[in-house]
C-alpha cells in the first residue's frame, strides 16, 4: 500500500478553520445522545456503541474534535473501577486459572499472525506491515511494536482501529445470543458504596500512577497505572469507594466517540482495500477464536463468556467494560488481556522473525 493511499486522521472535513472548542463541544454531545439514546434502548455496551455510531455519522457531515487528553482520562477512570474487584479469593481464582490464560494468550496471536498473507493480499500491503495489522495486540500497542520493527504504523493503526470497532460493535451480541451473558460466571466482584471524598482522592492517586507508569515508558499507561494500584489497595484494605453510574457511562462516551471520531470519510474512502480486508480478517479471526474458545472453555471449566469476552480481538479497555455491561465476570476477562498484553510484548518480535522465515515473505521484507 503506498504511502498516499493511508488518508488523514484528524477528523476534519468540513468547517475545519473553526475553534478548536466550537468543534469538540458539539462532537462530544452528539456521542452523549448516542450513548443515552442506545442505553435507553437497552443496547449491549449502549454508552460506548451509541457514542461510536452517532460521532461516526456525525464525523461525515461536519467537523469532529475530541479534547487529547479524553481517552487517557476514560482510562484512568476505567482502570481504577476495573481493580475494584479485586478481593484476595478472586485473585486466587484468576492464579489458578493462569496457565489457562496464557494458552488462550498463545492461540490468539498465533491464529492472528497465520492471517497475515491473506491480508497482506487483499490490503496489497507489504509482510511487515501486514503481519503487525493482523495479530490482535491492539491499537496501542501494535503500532508501537510496529515501529520497532519498521514497518508502517498508518496502515497498523487503520486496521487495529477498525478491528476495535467491529469486536466493540459485534462481540456482545454474539456472546447474549450465545447465553453466556449475566449470571454465567461463579463470582462476581462485590458492589461497593460511592465514598465522594475518598474516591477523589483515589481518582488523583490513580492519574499520578499513571503519570509514574508513562515515565517509565510502559505500554497502556493510562490503564495500567490506576490498574496496578487499585488491585494492591483492594487486595490489602478493600475497594476504596464505589464508582457512580454516570462516571462510568461518561468514560464509556469517551472511549466510544475516540473511536467514532476516526471514521471520518477521509478514513473511509481513502484506504478502502485495507478496511475491507481488516473487516474479513477480523470477522475470520472472530469465528476461529470463538471455535477455540469454546473448547477451551469446556476443556478448563471457566464460563464460556469469560473465555470468550478474554480470547476477543479486542482491547483490554474494551472488552472490560463489555464484559461489565454483560455483568460477565470482569477480574476474569482482564487477567486474559492482561496476560495477552504481556505477551504480546514479548512474543510478537520472535513471531515476526518467524514469520518472514516463512517462503514467500523473503529475509528482507
Amino acid at each position: 500500500m503506498a504511502s498516499s493511499d493511508i488518508p488523514p486522521q484528524d477528523g476534519r472535513l468540513y468547517g475545519a478553520g473553526l475553534p478548536t472548542l466550537l468543534r469538540q463541544i458539539p462532537t462530544f454531545a452528539v456521542a452523549l445522545l448516542g450513548g443515552y439514546l442506545f442505553d435507553l434502548a437497552d443496547v449491549p455496551l449502549g454508552w460506548m456503541i451509541g457514542a461510536l455510531v452517532f460521532s461516526a455519522l456525525f464525523s461525515w457531515g461536519f467537523a469532529v474534535s475530541m479534547p487529547p487528553r479524553t481517552r487517557p482520562m476514560a482510562l484512568v477512570v476505567l482502570g481504577a473501577s476495573f481493580g475494584t474487584g479485586a478481593s484476595p479469593e478472586i485473585i486466587a481464582e484468576v492464579i489458578e486459572r493462569l496457565p489457562w490464560m496464557v494458552l488462550a494468550s498463545l492461540l490468539t496471536l498465533v491464529t492472528g499472525a497465520l492471517l497475515t498473507r491473506p491480508l497482506a493480499a487483499i490490503a496489497r500491503l507489504d509482510p511487515r506491515s501486514a503481519f503487525f495489522c493482523a495479530v490482535p495486540g491492539g491499537v496501542t500497542v501494535m503500532p508501537v511494536l510496529a515501529e520497532a520493527a519498521g514497518a508502517d504504523t498508518r496502515p497498523v493503526t487503520l486496521s487495529q482501529t477498525m478491528r476495535m470497532v467491529l469486536v466493540v460493535l459485534l462481540v456482545p451480541p454474539a456472546v447474549i445470543a450465545l447465553g453466556a451473558g449475566a449470571g454465567a460466571e461463579p463470582f462476581h466482584a462485590t458492589s461497593t458504596p460511592v465514598e465522594p471524598l475518598v474516591l477523589t482522592l483515589f481518582l488523583a492517586a490513580s492519574l499520578g500512577a499513571a503519570y509514574a507508569m508513562k515515565y517509565v515508558r510502559a505500554a497502556n499507561p493510562w490503564i495500567l497505572g490506576p490498574l496496578f494500584l487499585s488491585i494492591g489497595l483492594t487486595a490489602t484494605f478493600g475497594a476504596p469507594s464505589g464508582f457512580p453510574r454516570w462516571m462510568i457511562a461518561l468514560a464509556q462516551v469517551a472511549m466510544g466517540a475516540g473511536l467514532g471520531v476516526k471514521l471520518n470519510r477521509s478514513f473511509v474512502l481513502g484506504s478502502a482495500r485495507l478496511l475491507i480486508a481488516s473487516a474479513l480478517s477480523t470477522l475470520f479471526l472472530g469465528l476461529l477464536l470463538g471455535l477455540l474458545a469454546s473448547v477451551l472453555a469446556r476443556a478448563s471449566g471457566l464460563s464460556l463468556g469469560a473465555v470468550l469476552l478474554g480470547m476477543a480481538p479486542g482491547g483490554t479497555p474494551e472488552m472490560v467494560v463489555t464484559a461489565a455491561a454483560l455483568e460477565v465476570a470482569v477480574p476474569m476477562v482482564l487477567a486474559f488481556h492482561l496476560v495477552r498484553m504481556v505477551a504480546s510484548n514479548v512474543l510478537i518480535a520472535p513471531m515476526w522473525a518467524a514469520v518472514r522465515r516463512k517462503p514467500g515473505f523473503g529475509r528482507s521484507a
